[in-house]
């Protein structure tokens, strides 16, 4: 239930961290996955990993912030092998800065990035798997898709809108065999992370407030969107999925 063989994933923000994992684990599963970073050769670490546990895959590139770049990735996804099966929205940013202060042009960034590359590339590509009879799309929410945080309101508002866009797409497609979910990845330990992996203060309360006690590894996250792009996930429509350690349980 859940192999991946003969599927074509394409997944965005793959250079590293989660992308990175995602990307490893889909292959490890028997996918063929496409690559995709912002900057061209962004991937070749991932290609290379996946290379060496026996995978196969390839690379694109396109910065997500660009409407017309965004498409091109849709359009060249699909041409590699003539289908996408597996779509996981996971190229992301964050940008900090105290609310009454928050540059538009960051916020606008950030949600050109986060929110509206999601649509646009399940859009292109759902269609793409509608026309083939199915597939599975996987958002990457977050943490901050039930709460405000702090500083990055830029952020919160574009993982809140990623959850809704998730429930909404899969109202629509669920009866066309296209399962449309979200992880909502905890506190791992990326790049994104880093500035509160550094901070003393707020590291040591994120530690004491999961279960688990410790951040989570970017391959944790695998074996949740191996689920959600197999069959075992067939009867899964609009669910965000947490993978976090017990955070949101306390």
């Amino acid at each position: 239930m859940f192999s991946l063989e003969g599927k074509v994933a394409l997944v965005t923000g793959a250079s590293r961290g989660l992308g990175q994992a995602i990307a490893v684990g889909l292959a490890e599963a028997g996918a063929y996955v496409i690559c995709a970073s912002s900057a061209p050769g962004g991937c070749d670490k991932t290609l290379e990993l996946i290379k060496s546990k026996g995978g196969d895959a390839t690379t694109l590139s396109a910065n997500l912030a660009d409407e017309h770049a965004v498409s091109k990735l849709a359009e060249d996804a699909i041409a590699v092998k003539g289908k996408v099966d597996i779509l996981v929205n996971n190229g992301g940013t964050i940008s900090r800065f105290p609310a009454a202060e928050y540059p538009m042009d960051e916020f606008k960034h950030v949600i050109d990035v986060n929110l509206n590359s999601v649509f646009q590339l399940s859009q292109l590509i759902g269609r793409n798997m509608i026309e083939n009879g199915g597939g599975k799309i996987i958002n990457i929410a977050s943490m901050l898709s039930y709460s405000g945080g702090l500083t990055v309101p830029a952020y919160t508002a574009s993982k809140h809108a990623v959850a809704g866009i998730t429930r909404a797409l899969a109202n629509e497609w669920a009866s066309k065999n296209v399962q449309v979910n979200a992880i909502a990845p905890g506190y791992f330990r990326t790049d994104n992370t880093q500035a509160l992996q550094d901070d003393e203060t707020r590291n040591a309360q994120i530690q004491a407030r999961i279960p688990a006690g410790e951040w989570g590894e970017p391959h944790q996250l695998a074996g949740a969107a191996v689920f959600l792009a197999s069959q075992a996930s067939d009867y899964v429509n609009g669910h965000v999925l947490a993978v976090d350690g017990g955070w949101l349980a306390r």
